[in-house]
Order: structure tokens, then sequence, then C-alpha cells
């Protein structure tokens, strides 16, 4: 489904990508790990083209992003994931705006997050964290997403919302959707994973299933 090949990136003159390698097949859960700073978000801007990359290859489905405008690569499917409501709608309205045909409606958003059932008339800015988090969540998935892309989904949030987000995270991977998920609790991620992909200085370092993730390479490259 999503593919990059050898993508180099640069901020102007610096460059902050140096050939990462990355698949997603459909209905697959990838983590994407790494420390802070090692080019994690980089490469999730370089995808939706929100930080061109200058070498390399991203395809989607068969696709080059080259020269695609964010919104035009947001249209194929891929959904950056962020804490972003509008404010000043009610979280029933957020989830609307975004809406397309698929099988992932209000009903079924509400589903999966009953809190939001229960704040449908709530204005979105007065929601606490977590729930905005979920509203962001649901809201992409209103746009029903051929890939769903996470960027820190449960940073900062309440030990108990965190949990109530894993829960729906292990639903929607069950239920066949496909994700790319940056978090850097490795405890709840590995086991939603079917693969990880770890980032060092802007490069892939490490690829493989969290089975094959033992201690060593955890220290070397995700450990304090």
């Amino acid at each position: 489904m999503l593919r990059l090949e050898a993508v180099e990136t640069y901020y102007g003159p610096i460059q902050a990508l140096f050939g990462v390698e990355l698949v997603v097949g459909a209905g697959q859960v990838v983590a994407l790990m790494g420390r802070n700073g090692m080019g994690k978000t980089t490469t999730i801007r370089s995808i939706l083209n929100l930080t061109p990359h200058a070498r390399g290859r991203i395809t989607f489905e068969g696709r080059d992003l080259a020269g695609y405008a964010p919104h035009r690569v947001a249209r194929l499917g891929l959904v950056p994931e962020g804490r972003r409501c509008f404010p000043n709608l009610t979280v029933a309205e957020n989830l609307i705006a975004t809406q397309r045909p698929g099988p992932w409606d209000r009903a079924a958003v509400e589903r999966l997050f009953p809190r939001l059932a229960e704040r449908g008339g709530q204005m979105a800015a007065t929601l606490s964290g977590g729930e905005q988090q979920m509203l962001a969540i649901g809201r992409a998935l209103m746009t029903n997403p051929k890939l769903l892309i996470l960027d820190e989904a449960t940073e900062g949030l309440a030990p108990t919302i965190r949990a109530e987000i894993w829960a729906a995270l292990a639903r929607l991977k069950a239920e066949g959707e496909a994700i790319l998920i940056v978090d850097k609790t490795i405890r709840e991620l590995l086991p939603l994973a079917d693969e990880c992909v770890i980032l060092e200085r802007g490069a892939t370092v490490w690829t493989g299933p969290p089975g094959a993730l033992d201690g060593a390479i955890s220290d070397r490259y995700l450990g304090v």
C-alpha cells in the first residue's frame, strides 16, 4: 500500500532523512520507532509532501507521490493525525464535517468512542485533551481512509484515556485498518504492531516483527 525507498529529505540546506525505507501493507499496522529527533515526524511530513523529499521514491498503491500537493495526498487516503479539532464546532459537527462515503459514519465512530456520543452537542474546545484526541481520530475515520497515520496519538494523556485509545486501535486493527503509528510507549505499541521500523539519525537501521525486537536492539536504538 505505502512504500518508501531510499527517501532523503532536507530542511533548507540541512539534511534530515538519509535513505528511509518503509513498507505498509494492506491491513497492516506498522510502528515507526526511534528516539526523539531521529526523523519520525519528518518521515510522516515527507509522505504527506508537507516537507517534500529530495531523493528516493514514495508510492501509495503504486502511485508516485512526488509533486502531489498535500491535500491531494490526503484524498488518496493518507490521513495525518494529531489533536486538531475545530474548536468552535460541536463534537457532532466536527465528525460530519469530514464525512465521506464508507463504513465509518458517526454511529460507527461513537461505538468506537462512546465518550463522543455522550458529548455530541458539546463544543470541541471544552473537551479534555484525551477527548479531543478521540475526536481527532474519529474525524479522520469519518473520511474512510485507506491508511490511518497517527503521530504520538497518546502523548501527554491520562492513563485511563490512553488505555481507551489503545483499545480502540486494537479494534481498528481487528477490523483490517492499515495504520502507520508513531508512539513512544513501547509496551502498548508492540502488541499492536505487525512490523517495526526503527530510525536512527534519519535512516532506517532496523526492520522486523515485534517478536524479533530483543533487548540489545531496543537498548541500542530506543533506550535513553
